[in-house]
């Protein structure tokens, strides 16, 4: 089984992001498969929507955020053999050559080791600031994914949509990964199990450990990504699947391997990435690191 830990990147520790390379180094020691962030551009302090798109509250952890690409590429430059993955950015309200860029250095500074993954996120006002219309975010991630496509396979290239428009350009910076890394997209709503089984090589769903582990609910999920995929003319087997496991605060360590484990029993999910946001410091975050992984070794 493989495991991964987020970088510093949220709350607390989003204020010891010096310590990132520091993190990177001592995770990957101690066994960690991947390193992670994800993305919060802002918290709105009246929000439409609350967070994950229930009620109309956003936890104070969302407050304070370190930019994820710059976290990804500090560690990318720190270490030698994990996986450096994004579960996930809000792709949408990025312009996609910035975007592009962005993770294109990141896989040539790391030999090749990101793994992309995108989401539509839940905040109207994410999309206000960035002058985008929220209502329309899923069609937009469908353009930027065609989008990114060009941009990491062709030169010169051109791309003209609804939502975006990318005039004549030169582009000859590429990933290492060809022809293009991975798609991986998180959500679990239809029209998003509709995208990654249709676009995407890798699905990245959720739970929260032990509040919500809906076992049955992500085989059915499933289900439907691989009907959807063989109605593409493509193998589902060949969409990948990394399970984010959020830890609430106090939650015995041993419960979260004992979950874990039993996730990936009845799914035959083998790669989990997980977050701890109440964490103080990078120190128990690293401890968090060590100990989890022992008790995941164990079997």
């Amino acid at each position: 089984m493989r495991i991964g830990f987020t970088l510093p990147y949220l709350h607390n520790v989003a204020h010891q992001a010096a310590r990132t390379a520091e993190f990177a180094r001592e995770a990957e020691k101690a066994g960690a498969t991947s390193l992670w962030v994800g993305d919060r551009n802002f918290a709105a302090v009246n929000p439409k929507v609350g967070a994950g798109g229930v009620g109309n509250t956003i936890p104070v952890e969302y407050r304070t955020a370190a930019d994820p690409f710059v976290l990804l590429g500090v560690a990318g430059a720190a270490t030698e053999r994990v996986l450096l993955g994004s579960h996930v950015l809000i792709a949408p309200v990025y312009p996609p050559v910035q975007l592009a860029r962005s993770l294109t250095t990141i896989d040539l500074i790391s030999g090749g080791r990101l793994i992309p993954g995108f989401g539509v996120g839940w905040s109207p006002e994410e999309y206000e600031g960035a002058n985008l219309d929220f209502a329309k975010r899923g069609a937009r991630m469908n353009e930027l994914l065609d989008a990114l496509e060009l941009l990491w396979t062709e030169d010169p290239v051109e791309y003209h949509g609804a939502h975006i428009e990318l005039p004549l350009q030169y582009a000859p910076l590429k990933p290492v990964q060809r022809p293009r890394p991975p798609f991986y997209i998180g959500g679990s709503a239809e029209a998003a199990l509709k995208r990654i089984g249709e676009r995407a090589e890798g699905w990245l769903p959720a739970c929260i450990v032990p509040v919500f582990v809906d076992i049955d609910a992500v085989v059915a999920q499933r289900a439907l990504i691989d009907g959807f995929a063989a109605k593409a003319g493509r193998d589902p087997a060949d969409i990948d699947t990394i399970m984010r496991v959020n830890i609430v605060e106090g939650t015995p360590l041993g419960q979260v391997a004992g979950t874990i484990k039993s996730v990936a029993e009845r799914t035959g999910i083998d790669h989990f990435m997980v977050e701890s946001m109440s964490l103080p410091d990078v120190d128990a975050s690293l401890e968090l690191v060590t100990e989890l992984t022992k008790l995941i070794q164990r079997g």
